[in-house]
């Protein structure tokens, strides 16, 4: 394991965002949010670019879409090596952050990827972004876990890939998501967890593991009375876009706020660019931890990479100690949360490639 020798401060959200209460409600447009605005697109072929990175000149691009086993539509943007040889390569599957979109952070990492000489694809998760699924911007730890596994069946029958070599990489909340798949689906030969989040830990216990059993008691009763109301409408309620900072807020969320809400990350599908997940989103994620079954992803290999500096080291750590080996932890000095969205000088690119060569060989 490769880690630093300093004390990691864990930042804690202020007061009122310490109840489950408040994190389940507006603070977790936080965690990530999707626009609510409009119909899902489904643009096939190459389409015109509109992610928050440079398009590369040594891919090739495409717009796909696929089902999950629920028969949501999903679309995502598959990037193949340029210079490919005409024989199959192997394959990487990403996914996340929580409440981003493909054109984002996952897209960065699969363009990346696919320059390095994998076939890659970056994906919208069920309900959000380009992907289909009534209502809008609802997430759920079952359906998008199965979203990995789905873009797994698409990429495989790609007549280019070798079925045998697919890895998986998720970032952020969907890092948690990521590892539970794999957990399930033995077709996955190596997964990579970059500044992951366990959401359901999050949201059923608060950062931290701060919210006390009235706190959660008094969200779930909040909840409860909310699916009330969304019955009697016939359409869900919205938490409150996350994008104005008003002073006071933990570095964290300021992080955040400068990545999503600034040129550097925003895009206008992302949930936390200013939209909203639906108000009862965090009901699914309460009873309901994703990372019981991490031990069953070994005897293939998973690496967790982290910030030194994240508010959400804590998350890796852990599920790194109750992961079975092979295993290695990367703690990046000096990194944030966010560094590990976009910074191609502080993402650790040649250790991805070193890993999924080593594991995703022939």
């Amino acid at each position: 394991m490769n880690t630093s020798n300093e004390t990691v401060n864990h930042e804690e959200p202020d007061a009122g965002r310490r109840t489950l209460l408040k994190m389940t409600g507006v603070g977790v447009a936080a965690l990530g949010v999707a626009s609510v605005a409009g119909a899902p697109a489904f643009a096939q072929g190459n389409a015109e670019w509109d992610k928050v990175f440079p398009k590369s000149s040594k891919v090739d691009h495409e717009k796909v879409s696929f089902q999950n086993r629920y028969g949501i539509t999903l679309v995502g943007d598959l990037y193949l090596p340029k210079n490919r040889s005409t024989g199959t390569l192997p394959a990487i599957v990403v996914g996340g952050p929580f409440g981003a979109v493909k054109e984002q952070s996952s897209g960065l990492y699969a363009q990346t990827m696919a320059e390095r000489g994998f076939i890659t694809i970056a994906f919208d998760p069920s309900y959000t972004g380009e992907s289909s699924g009534e209502p809008r911007n609802v997430a759920s730890p079952d359906i998008n876990t199965e979203d990995f596994s789905a873009a797994v069946d698409f990429i495989g029958l790609r007549p280019e890939v070798d079925r045998e070599r697919i890895g998986v990489i998720g970032v952020c909340g969907w890092g948690g998501m990521a590892l539970n798949a794999v957990a399930v689906d033995k077709r996955v030969k190596a997964v990579v967890a970059s500044t992951m989040y366990d959401m359901t830990r999050v949201m059923s216990k608060g950062y931290n593991d701060s919210v006390t059993l009235e706190q959660r008691t008094q969200a779930l009763e909040q909840m409860s009375s909310q699916r009330w109301a969304d019955a009697e409408k016939g359409t869900p309620a919205y938490q409150t876009p996350y994008n104005v900072l008003k002073g006071g807020e933990a570095q964290f969320l300021v992080d955040y706020h400068d990545y999503y809400s600034k040129p550097r990350g925003y895009h206008k599908r992302a949930v936390n660019s200013g939209n909203a997940w639906t108000q009862t989103t965090p009901l699914s994620f309460m009873n309901m931890p994703i990372l019981t079954y991490i031990k069953e992803i070994s005897p293939r290999p998973v690496l967790f990479i982290h910030g030194e500096k994240a508010h959400s080291l804590y998350f890796a750590e852990t599920a790194y100690a109750a992961a079975a080996e092979p295993k290695e932890l990367v703690i990046i000095p000096g990194a944030n949360h966010t560094d590990l969205y976009d910074k191609v000088d502080v993402i650790p690119f040649d250790k991805l490639q070193q890993f999924f060569d080593q594991h995703l060989s022939v």
